[in-house]
């Protein structure tokens, strides 16, 4: 099992819609994969036709047994998605509740990780869709993850979001074994506006040794998948974003393989 997180302390940037367009492009080549949602907003959890308003089960009942996971309880909370190839952990609106409960308990951070090892036999791939703040969730997300996958949005703003981004990392990274390897995935890019030019150009100025070079355009595509409620593959194999996306793929994998080599 790959575990693989997607994040960016801030929101709107394409962090969903990456998650779930790289989940379809792997479930597509026949890999079993985890889409595991811990943003209380639930975005991904809507994605696939879900409520997370209405859950009463959700990843909130993994962090209901004081830092532990009941055998059995993370496979009883899988729902189904509109593709048979990927299964997922929803999120619901009390996750919300999540900073204060651990707060006053604590030992919360492996949580995910354990839910995972329960699965570890069942799934090839899991990716995280992580909230847009730092919190138990998203600490949850880096501890359990071997790949962060950062988009951030191609405007000004954006790069305040990376750049806290990048601090949190520097400081979770001062008690891992070894530094989560990240990749930087410019998104929501448009050639037509000096703004997207200028903010690419400064990734590849500032962070070039974590950049993935191309972007990922804007895509209208993209929107309809979701209202669809179906991976952006499954609406359209050679849309623009879609073709972007399995590019960013490629390069993960290969990312992945040199990494194992290493080693190895």
């Amino acid at each position: 099992m790959r575990v693989w997180a997607v994040a960016n302390q801030k929101g709107g940037v394409g962090k969903t819609t990456t998650a779930v367009a790289l989940a379809g492009l792997l479930a597509d080549q026949g890999q079993k994969v985890l889409v595991v949602d811990l943003d209380p907003h639930g975005s991904m959890t809507s994605y696939f036709g879900q409520d997370p308003d209405q859950l009463t089960s959700s990843v909130f009942n993994l962090f209901q047994h004081n830092g532990q996971v009941p055998e059995g309880l993370a496979a009883a909370l899988l729902k189904e998605t509109s593709h048979p190839n990927i299964g997922l952990l929803p999120s619901s609106t009390s996750l919300a509740t999540l900073e204060r409960q651990s707060a006053a308990q604590g030992g919360y951070g492996l949580v995910i990780s354990r839910a995972l090892a329960q699965l570890w036999n069942d799934y090839q791939f899991v990716i995280i869709d992580s909230p847009p703040l730092l919190g138990v969730s998203m600490i949850n997300a880096l501890a359990a993850c071997e790949q962060l996958i950062i988009p951030v949005q191609t405007e000004f703003l954006a790069l305040k979001g990376l750049e806290r981004m990048v601090h949190t990392l520097n400081m979770v990274n001062r008690s891992r074994k070894q530094a989560l390897p990240y990749t930087i995935v410019p998104t929501l890019f448009d050639r037509r506006t000096q703004a997207s030019l200028n903010t690419l150009r400064l990734l590849r100025r500032d962070y070039a040794e974590h950049l993935w070079q191309a972007y990922i355009p804007i895509d209208t595509k993209l929107r309809d998948a979701s209202l669809a409620g179906v991976v952006p593959s499954q609406l359209d194999q050679n849309a623009r974003g879609v073709l972007a996306y399995r590019a960013l793929l490629r390069f993960l994998l290969a990312q992945s393989l040199n990494r194992r080599e290493q080693v190895a």
